[in-house]
């Protein structure tokens, strides 16, 4: 039997945080906490690990909970859930940057925060995020010859030449590199905006590929480092072009 997921409430009214933790509760869940202000978020994240934070925007303090999010990022790519009353264009972009797992708007039902929650879930325990095997990464540094990816407290290099290819998965993407796997927190348009486009193409809606590793190039895929790579039909053109000058 599966034990509950975990979840942090970081809401400013408190008898609304209560109030969702009393639902929270009823459906299964166990409640790490209730705080109101982002530092005491990122205090409590750090020490008692929850599987989820319920987070809203607007917070006691200094910090609002977008900020709150990419503090917490830094050290710990915690999966979040946005609950707010406010929902305005300009907040909802910022919000969208920190690649929350759902965005629950104010007032909202209890099947809705249990189906977000559940999906999180799923998604985690499908792709295997905490796995030992694969890193976690935040904030990729691009330069010429490398990109340095954070992950905790510290930088982790990996070279150009060593990386095959990247591949999508929502609103992360995993870089594959010799005897290394990361998972970036950010999408694979954004990372394909930083690359150097000397060395990568997008071959697919899913794919960035390293030119350097193609072995074999076919109708359909492209493969490197003996994985099949899909290759969009109407990218093939720009494949060849750039293999032939590159």
């Amino acid at each position: 039997m599966k034990s509950p997921a975990k979840i942090l409430i970081v809401e400013d009214e408190m008898i609304i945080g209560a109030n969702i933790s009393l639902q929270l509760s009823k459906l299964g869940y166990e409640v790490t906490g209730i705080v109101s202000r982002g530092e005491e978020a990122i205090s409590h994240v750090r020490h008692s690990r929850p599987d989820i934070v319920l987070m809203d925007i607007q917070l006691k303090g200094d910090l609002d909970g977008i900020e709150t999010v990419n503090q917490m990022h830094l050290e710990n790519n915690i999966p979040i859930i946005y609950l707010t009353a406010n929902a305005d264009e300009e907040n909802f972009e910022r919000a969208k940057s920190t690649n929350p797992y759902a965005f629950i708007s104010k007032p909202f039902k209890k099947l809705d925060l249990q189906h977000a929650i559940d999906l999180t879930m799923d998604r985690l325990n499908r792709n295997g995020f905490a796995s030992e095997e694969e890193e976690t990464c935040i904030s990729p540094f691009v330069q010429s010859d490398s990109i340095y990816v954070r992950r905790n407290e510290k930088m982790i290099k990996i070279l150009i030449n060593d990386i095959y290819y990247f591949e999508a998965d929502r609103n992360y993407c995993k870089i594959y590199a010799k005897k290394k796997e990361c998972l970036l927190v950010m999408t694979l348009k954004e990372i394909n905006d930083r690359l150097p486009r000397e060395h990568f193409l997008r071959i697919h809606r899913s794919f960035i590929i390293n030119l350097s590793h193609v072995d074999e190039v076919a109708g359909t895929h492209v493969v490197i480092g003996k994985k099949a790579v899909p290759l969009s039909k109407t990218l093939r053109k720009e494949l060849m072009d750039r293999l032939q000058t590159f």
